[in-house]
């Protein structure tokens, strides 16, 4: 089992279970979330690429702002079009 830490501060971290990793990711959707630090975006444009190659669908998203969580309507939106996601954090 492994133990996945919060950085937002709780203080008991909850006991979490891997989901299973598909066997491919051809036709499955990643979404791309951008946190807005700077050079995020470039990541993402070379991650982009590499998922696409595989077969994979790819949709874009973006943090207004790093300094706080992301916004519930934008969780919402990411879990239910999203098969798997990728968080870029850069600068």
């Amino acid at each position: 089992m492994t133990t996945v830490l919060d950085p937002t501060g709780e203080l008991t971290p909850q006991v979490r279970e891997r989901v299973p990793r598909p066997e491919s990711l051809r036709g499955l959707t990643v979404g791309l979330l951008d946190i807005s630090k700077p050079r995020g975006d470039v990541f993402l444009n070379r991650v982009e690429a590499k998922l696409l190659d595989l077969g994979a669908n790819v949709n874009r998203y973006r943090k207004p702002t790093f300094a706080k969580p992301a916004p519930v309507d934008l969780r919402h939106e990411i879990a239910t079009q999203c098969d798997a996601v990728i968080e870029a954090l850069a600068d």
